[in-house]
């Protein structure tokens, strides 16, 4: 599978993946202590709705267009969905932001980002995206192998962002090696970790062998819509070591938004608090 982020920029799993993201950043920034953010796979940072790729997919329309304007009686009192969507429209209905840029927006002072991008034209234009932001990096290179040099963090608190374009045969297992990896050496960190779903089976294996880096709390959420064969039309994401509460706050958001993309999603608790 070749996942070139531009063709589905504001789909639906971009959706669930920046309403996780942005909860937990939330989270880690309700205490003074500085955090870091890295974001293995980073992209340019800010999609345009209008290109050619865009265009050609239409996975917009079927994702943030649907919920971009809800009116608050819609938001069901989700102070989650409500902080998600001022982030994912703050550039205006042609655009939307990618993971790094939400995380900039989200960093304070004392906090830190570092967005790695392995192909040299998207690195340049992520750097012209998140130039404004002080506390902000971007390095171009590898991202299994940069991310795994900037762990531990100084800060010992964090959130590793793991959201490859699965463009390699290997792909699923050099992230599950990397994520075992990161763990034995920063263990209390936050992982995210992105994959799309191609089968069941293959989805169980991919978390299997995260789970083998012996996270004491993992948390996996599945979102599915109805799509063309050969479109993506399932994606999960493994939260390890999620936040206390994370989990019914996520869960409230996507029960409101899941309808209106005619999507499907669940929880379940692989490790921890079942």
């Amino acid at each position: 599978m070749n996942y070139r982020h531009s063709y589905h920029a504001g789909n639906f799993a971009d959706v669930a993946k920046h309403l996780a993201e942005a909860a937990i950043l939330a989270h880690l920034a309700k205490k003074d202590a500085p955090f870091a953010v890295i974001d293995s796979h980073a992209g340019r940072g800010l999609y345009d709705l209008g290109s050619e790729e865009a265009r050609k997919t239409g996975e917009a329309k079927a994702g943030i267009e649907r919920i971009r304007d809800l009116p608050g009686s819609a938001l069901s009192g989700s102070v989650l969905l409500e902080r998600y969507l001022e982030l994912a429209i703050e550039d205006g209905a042609g655009a939307y932001p990618g993971s790094p840029l939400i995380a900039a927006r989200m960093l304070r002072p004392q906090d830190r980002l570092i967005a790695i991008e392995r192909h040299p034209a998207e690195a340049a234009l992520l750097k012209q995206t998140l130039a404004p932001w002080r506390k902000a990096r971007v390095e171009e290179g590898d991202g299994y192998a940069r991310l795994l040099a900037h762990l531990p963090p100084p800060e010992r608190r964090g959130l590793i962002l793991i959201d490859p374009p699965f463009e390699a045969p290997d792909e699923f297992e050099m992230a599950a090696r990397t994520v075992r990896a990161a763990v034995r050496k920063f263990a209390t960190g936050i992982y995210l970790i992105w994959y799309p779903i191609k089968s069941t089976a293959a989805g169980n294996a991919f978390a299997g062998e995260v789970l083998a880096s012996g996270a004491k709390k993992a948390l996996r959420i599945e979102i599915a819509i109805d799509a063309a064969e050969g479109k993506l039309n399932q994606a999960g994401l493994l939260v390890l070591n999620p936040p206390y509460g994370f989990d019914s706050e996520i869960e409230a958001a996507l029960a409101i938004v899941a309808p209106r993309l005619g999507a499907r999603a669940k929880l379940d608790w692989l490790a921890g608090e079942a």
